[in-house]
């Protein structure tokens, strides 16, 4: 295979999948990871000129670390490692939900930086590799709900200024991308969603197509090492009470 490779955690909808058919257009192999959508997953590969699915359970770090050494000793020019995978579950500053709290930790932030360090010691590349945490605006701009999930995305951009000090050579790149509002979700009706989205400085939805354009850009490496990219159309610049998901709610 001559083509670079990228392996996208979460690949097969949403973000994910913008990300992912964005790469494969640029000319990647795109390496499409799932949870529960092997289907999806395979019909996005299916569209793409390049591409592979693998799938693991991102709630048992051992396997998903076992997934990037396998992937390691087969991809001869592995560049890049994507972790946009998320479990969004509802606690709030009133009570964390055990349950909620382990998940979050662990999905949002104990795997992805376990696959990180894995990619790091593991992958072979002909360039420098690159790694991207999907964060959260909410990193400047928090609220009290989704209180288990704010905290493992606090958890996981920790980790990249470290990583990036402490774990890459000096040709190796680790960022992060912060996104504001996109896409409904949990429950959130279109209409929430229309309101809610421009509820930033520019007043405008801001489209994944723009996650996925900042991480190509990443991916040249011109950005110093550890630096994160909001993008939100200045979301996190305001202060909000609530998640987005109730500020257009009666």
């Amino acid at each position: 295979m001559n083509r670079p490779a990228i392996l996208i955690t979460g690949g097969a909808k949403r973000i994910g999948a913008c990300i992912a058919r964005s790469f494969g257009a640029a000319g990647w192999h795109v390496i499409i990871h799932y949870g529960q959508s092997r289907d999806a997953a395979q019909a996005l590969a299916d569209t793409l000129p390049s591409a592979s699915i693998v799938g693991c359970d991102l709630a048992d770090p051992d396997a998903a670390v076992a997934m990037v050494e396998q992937l390691a000793q087969t991809l001869p020019d592995w560049r890049m490692l994507v972790n946009s995978a998320a479990v969004f579950r509802y606690d709030d500053a009133a009570a964390i939900l055990p349950d909620v709290f382990a998940e979050a930790m662990t999905v949002n932030a104990l795997t992805p930086t376990r696959m990180a360090q894995a990619f790091l010691t593991h992958a072979r590349a002909k360039a420098g590799r690159r790694v991207i945490a999907i964060t959260d605006m909410k990193l400047a701009n928090p609220n009290p709900d989704f209180f288990s999930y704010t905290m493992a995305k606090h958890a996981l951009s920790a980790t990249v200024k470290m990583l990036a000090m402490g774990a890459c050579k000096a040709e190796d790149r680790i960022y992060a991308i912060a996104p504001g509002a996109m896409l409904p979700s949990y429950d959130q009706q279109p209409q929430e969603h229309e309101t809610s989205g421009r509820m930033n400085l520019l007043q405008r939805l801001t489209a994944p197509q723009e996650i996925a354009e900042a991480a190509l850009f990443m991916a040249q490496g011109w950005l110093a090492s550890g630096e994160t990219l909001f993008i939100d159309s200045g979301q996190h610049l305001l202060a909000q009470p609530r998640d987005v998901l109730y500020l257009a709610r009666p």
